[in-house]
């Protein structure tokens, strides 16, 4: 394996408009600075498909006009109250949803990690997500002679997923440590990037208690380095979510003169 660099310009040139894209949860390593760059390049027609939920990085996409629709668990800004963009987009009708849950969402990219067209699911049944989703499928166990009935979720493969980490090694390696579900959206997209905080020199497998939480390298195909990539947002115990930046967010995104207003001062676009 060897290390691929590249810059956080050239990783959001790699997302083509119409793409499905990678969302991780809050707590997963969010790659704000790649999400603000994909604003500034003017990404159009995205759809998002967040593992499980998104926050702010799905809010802003959203409200510069870069989404077109969003699969997803939820879309909120937790604490800090409702994603304003994502509700104002679903309440003007301007935003294709696909109601989902956390795990039908990994389901789907399950099955595409075991090279397999669906991942089967009990927990929907009963409910009224299925009955919008026309491509979950309900069918009789094949296995039981009762009536058994369950759900057949169809295998995903984002075009491109985008993660934010700690650390690299010289190698190409990611640190992720216990967040597996990341090893998951990227195990089942079609390419990935990473941005990291650093890149160190040293081998992570030569050292037993990193290797449990690393990610191979040969699953990315560059990695940018980016100090703060998830700010405002936290990134495991490395820094804090900047709760004064959110406050701010979640009262200027209400409207979209302070949305706009908001990019202008921190995008400067």
């Amino acid at each position: 394996m060897s290390l691929t660099q590249c810059t956080i310009t050239e990783i959001a040139a790699e997302v083509a408009n119409g793409s499905l894209l990678g969302v991780p949860a809050d707590y997963s390593g969010v790659p704000m600075a790649f999400t603000r760059e994909l604003i500034r390049q003017g990404k159009q027609d995205l759809d998002l498909f967040c593992l499980p939920q998104s926050t702010l990085q799905a809010d802003m996409l959203i409200g510069a006009g870069c989404v077109r629709s969003v699969e997803t668990a939820a879309i909120t800004l937790g604490e800090y109250g409702l994603a304003p963009c994502f509700t104002r987009f679903v309440q003007e009708g301007q935003l294709q949803i696909k109601d989902s849950t956390c795990p039908a969402l990994h389901a789907a990219l399950q099955a595409t990690e075991r090279a397999v067209p669906f991942s089967p699911l009990r927990g929907l049944i009963g409910s009224d997500l299925v009955k919008h989703r026309s491509d979950w499928q309900i069918i009789s166990n094949p296995f039981s002679d009762d009536e058994d009935p369950i759900i057949l979720i169809p295998a995903v493969s984002p075009d491109v997923s985008v993660i934010h980490a700690q650390k690299a090694d010289r190698n190409g390696n990611v640190w992720i440590g216990r967040r597996k579900e990341v090893a998951t959206l990227i195990h089942a997209s079609k390419k990935n990037f990473m941005t990291v905080e650093e890149i160190v020199d040293v081998d992570f497998y030569d050292n037993e208690v990193l290797a449990a939480g690393v990610l191979p390298g040969f699953y990315i195909d560059a990695i940018a380095i980016a100090e703060n990539g998830a700010w405002p947002l936290a990134l495991g115990n490395r820094y804090a979510t900047d709760e004064t930046h959110m406050k701010d967010y979640a009262l200027r995104a209400k409207t979209e003169e302070g949305f706009q207003a908001y990019l202008s001062e921190n995008l400067k676009v």
